[in-house]
This record gives structure tokens, C-alpha cells and sequence, in this order.
């Protein structure tokens, strides 16, 4: 992955450009909370919001987006849909629904939540029509294993464009990582700074104090030169705009 500003991208297998540094929202608060996170991360140069409906959020992120100086088309915004949601109809009844509530024409990316069983093979069936309706510009899952992906593959017509993972320096799963890069699809992290606990990695401690930097932004490239897209949740001004300062570290980040 070449790592150059808040605008660079990876490009997916279906040929969308998806921004690889994005803002969190999980845990953030509907209304203003959000608004602002949104719009801060926005007027900063994030390009890649990412909610889901399980956050309860999406009314405020699509509230942010347009109360922002941004174009919507320059934007990737991504939701989720919830596992009580799963199944063919239900899958198209709760999107329509995310997309009203953000007010949006279309979605760059909507994933699978989580692999619910003996359901999320009709969830991603109904996926792909979204896609083939140009409603959304491409589709992935979230929390799926390589058994997972294997069984969706079995009948997929589709292949994913991208898994999200819980991913940090404690919890890589190279196996699944070398999986997904064999059939293109694109890893990409939730929870990268284990919900606040990464400052307590002791090696991160050493790195930022010989490259004077945070530990945040020491973790955050490193996620990068993995080739990992990154999400990290932040309401405050100040840490979205310090995570920021991960693209002009040139180091030499091995963990």
C-alpha cells in the first residue's frame, strides 16, 4: 500500500477507490456528538466515514456529511447490517432504511455484521442485487472467519470486496490476512487501538519514545504498512486530527 495523504486510497477488486485511513463512530452518540465528529473528521481531510446500524448513529453521520464543505460523491461511507436484520427481504428492508436515515441516494459500502448462521448466505444474495441496482458501490462482511468465507463462496455469486476484522498488534490472524489477499479482498481493521488500551503495549511505549511520536500514530502506520485499512473512533478535535500525523512518519515500524 503507498501511503501518501488523507485522500490516498486502495483500490478494491471491483475497481472502487476506498480511502484507507476512515473515522469510527461505534459508541459515538446520535446528534451532536456525532454531527461534529463527523464534520471535524471531514473538515480535516478524512474522506471514509464508517457506522453501522447497530451504532444507532447513521442519522448523524448523514447529517455531518452534509453539513460539511465536502461533496458527497468525494465521501465513502459505510454502515453494517445488524444480525436481527439478516435474511433476503429483511436485508433490502434494512437498508432502504440506513440509507433514508443518512439521506443518501446511494452507499459506498455496506457489509455483513457478523456470519450469522443458516442466514447470512440469503443476507449476502440480497447484497448483491443491491449492487447490480448501483444503490450501493460495493458490498463486503465484517467478523467472518476463513470458514466463513469459504461456506459464502460456496454459492456467492460476488466475491467480497472486503472483511472487517478486529485488528491490532495482539490479534493479527495472518492465516485469514493471507486469505483474503489471495482472493482479493481487501482487510480492514476495527478496534485498532484495542478500545483505548494501546498506549499499555510496552514496545509501542519504546517506539514513540525513540521516534518522538504518540503510540497511536506509531500503531496506525504500522496498520497501514500492513496494508490493513484502519478505522480509529475518536469525538475529540484534537486526537482526529493527531491520528492524522501517522502519513508523514517515515520509519521503519517491525512488531
Amino acid at each position: 500500500m503507498l501511503i501518501t495523504d488523507l485522500t490516498g486510497c486502495v483500490t478494491l477488486h471491483n475497481k472502487v477507490r476506498m480511502p484507507y485511513l476512515g473515522l469510527g463512530v461505534y459508541k459515538v452518540s446520535e446528534g451532536n456528538e456525532v454531527i461534529n465528529a463527523v464534520s471535524c473528521a471531514l473538515q480535516i481531510g478524512y474522506r471514509h466515514i464508517d457506522t453501522a446500524t447497530l451504532y444507532g448513529n447513521e442519522k448523524g453521520v448523514g447529517t455531518g456529511v452534509r453539513q460539511s464543505d465536502v461533496r458527497r460523491e468525494d465521501v465513502f461511507v459505510t454502515t453494517k447490517l445488524w444480525n436481527t436484520d439478516q435474511g433476503y427481504d429483511s436485508t433490502l428492508r434494512a437498508f432502504e432504511k440506513s440509507r433514508k436515515e443518512m439521506g443518501f441516494e446511494y452507499l459506498d459500502l455496506y457489509l455483513v455484521h457478523w456470519p450469522v448462521q443458516s442466514k447470512f448466505k440469503d443476507s449476502w444474495r440480497a447484497m448483491e442485487y443491491l449492487y447490480r441496482q448501483g444503490l450501493v458501490k460495493a458490498i463486503g462482511v465484517s467478523n467472518f472467519l476463513k470458514h466463513h468465507l469459504l461456506e459464502l463462496m460456496e454459492t456467492a455469486e460476488i466475491v467480497p470486496m472486503v472483511n472487517q476484522m478486529e485488528f491490532h498488534p495482539y490479534l493479527v490472524q495472518r492465516e485469514l490476512m493471507d486469505f483474503c489477499a489471495a482472493n482479493s479482498i481487501q482487510y480492514e481493521a476495527w478496534a485498532p487501538l484495542m478500545q483505548g488500551r494501546i498506549t499499555e503495549v510496552e514496545t509501542l511505549q519504546r517506539l514513540a519514545e525513540k521516534y518522538k511520536k504518540d503510540p497511536v500514530q506509531i500503531v496506525l502506520r504500522w496498520n497501514l504498512q500492513k496494508g490493513v485499512v484502519t478505522l480509529p473512533k475518536s469525538v475529540s478535535p484534537a486526537r482526529i486530527l493527531s491520528n492524522t500525523k501517522l502519513l508523514i512518519l517515515n520509519l521503519p515500524i517491525r512488531m
